[in-house]
């Protein structure tokens, strides 16, 4: 957990490939003592360019990625490299895209399971910071043991995780181990505002669909699956992540087998004697090694840990959400859950979530994450005037959120009130550059209301967080053929 992360030059990987769908050509390489990622393609749609890599994430146990900033905005490279096949290759969700995405932003939730000492970003931002995002390379002590300087101040004891009450002891692993479909703040909370010693579920409840952990295991899937094992049924809160996993030990290759069959051992002494004494590697027969279903080039560990492995039924995965463990969700939480199932396409999720949120805004109506998220459902199906004014309702709480910003000022726009839109999108545009949409939106009502050279502008900012967006490209076209072509294209 240590080597997470780092400075971009200290666990740089070299390399180059070209992603076939896309045609870019990708170059990761040194100049000097600095990391730079380069990406070219030839053509009727060239692009050419490169950024300097500021940092690197991820051990490289599974693989490593890097972050780079554009005017201090921060973001991930569209490539990963992959340890178990030793290639570059697109980062997740990446490969079926036919451009390069630049603009995928790193925000603080981002980077708390990969560092210490997180920034704040600047003020209606999510990814700008002043200096640096984090202070301390890694997963540090603290963020298991609590802070360090409490404790020389003489205002409490560093945390000793089993000696925690279950829940808050498990909740050291599950802050970053265990994804499910859906991460939802409490309201007023983020994940970042998780300490040692608190439950997880006081800030954020974690949603799973029935079924899920026996049937595809994903790359962060472990916690989902050991909860559906004999072992954790029957040992119940006495058996965690800690039982067998020490934070502090990592045995070498050549002891692992011996090293976790010494765990199996603790409970099943009764296999110690005369059970497979040929090959004593518990783990490969009950814990095999899969493709992980969720990421490419990676081998997940199965946590279910199964007798017969090769034998089990996957059964169906069910279409209900669940808040995980023995977590609390209301309306608000289980609604903004099936709204991010929506945001894939899923129409019985949208559904839900508008019966659930509609619900939820009774209780929470300043809250804008519940009122952006009604919006938009009632915008899908074409309710204008609702979305309108939910997304009215949602800025005057957070003038800063651009989902609201954008959505509303699209409704301004065809409404024939450009003047408002551009009042709307303005602001919401200066704080995310990386919302590509909502640029070109922008430079399109400048440059109808007569502010060509904003409009000139504006595209320059949209192709230079994402020089692959088409629509950037055409506007930026149609701009330099002068105030009228702008107008009239």
């Amino acid at each position: 957990m240590a080597r997470t992360s780092g400075p971009a030059r200290a666990g740089l990987i070299e390399g180059a490939f070209t992603h076939a769908r896309s045609g870019i050509r990708y170059r990761v390489y040194a100049e000097g003592d600095q990391a730079t990622l380069s990406f070219e393609r030839p053509g009727g749609r060239s692009v050419a360019g490169r950024v300097s890599l500021k940092y690197f994430v991820g051990s490289n146990t599974r693989g490593r990625t890097f972050l780079f900033t554009i005017d201090r905005f921060l973001y991930q490279s569209p490539i990963n490299y992959y340890a178990r096949a030793r290639v570059w290759d697109m980062s997740p969700g990446y490969a079926d895209l036919t451009s390069m995405p630049l603009n995928h932003v790193v925000d603080q939730t981002c980077l708390f399971c990969h560092a210490s000492q997180v920034a704040m970003p600047e003020n209606g931002t999510t990814n700008r910071f002043e200096g640096e995002a984090f202070g301390q390379e890694g997963v540090g002590c603290e963020r298991c043991h609590g802070p360090g300087s409490e404790h020389v101040a003489g205002r409490g004891h560093m945390i000793d995780p089993p000696a925690l009450d279950p829940a808050a002891r498990d909740s050291l692993c599950t802050q970053c181990h265990l994804e499910g479909q859906a991460r939802i703040a409490r309201a007023g909370r983020t994940l970042t505002d998780f300490r040692p010693g608190d439950r997880l579920s006081d800030s954020v409840a974690v949603f799973v669909v029935a079924n899920a952990a026996n049937t595809a295991r994903g790359a962060v899937s472990h916690v989902e699956s050991l909860a559906v094992s004999a072992c954790k049924r029957h040992s119940g809160d006495r058996m965690s992540c800690l039982s067998c996993h020490d934070p502090h030990v990592q045995p070498e290759p050549a002891a692992r087998a011996e090293y976790y069959r010494g765990k199996c051992l603790q409970c099943h002494r009764a296999l110690a004697v005369g059970h497979h004494v040929e090959r004593p590697d518990c783990t490969a027969c009950h814990m095999p090694r899969v493709e992980s279903a969720d990421i490419s080039h990676t081998a997940v560990t199965d946590h279910r840990i199964l007798r017969e492995p090769k034998a089990a039924p996957s059964g169906r995965v069910g279409d209900r959400l669940t808040a995980f463990g023995e977590a609390e969700a209301g309306d608000r939480e289980r609604g903004l859950a099936y709204a991010d199932i929506a945001l894939r396409g899923d129409e019985r999720a949208a559904s839900e979530a508008r019966r659930l949120l509609e619900g939820a805004v009774v209780r929470y109506p300043a809250d804008p994450a519940v009122l952006t998220r009604l919006a938009w459902l009632e915008q899908a199906r074409h309710k204008i005037a609702e979305a309108e004014t939910l997304y009215e309702e949602a800025m005057a709480v957070d003038p800063d959120e651009p989902v609201a910003a954008t959505n509303l000022g699209v409704i301004l726009a065809e409404r024939g009130q450009p003047a408002r839109a551009l009042d709307v999108w303005r602001p919401a545009f200066e704080r995310h550059p990386d919302a590509s949409e909502l640029g070109v939106d922008l430079a399109v009502a400048m440059c109808q209301t007569g502010d060509w050279k904003d409009a000139e502008q504006t595209v320059r900012t949209v192709l230079a967080h994402n020089p692959d967006f088409e629509p950037g490209r055409q506007v930026g076209a149609a701009l330099a053929r002068g105030p009228l072509a702008c107008r009239t294209d």
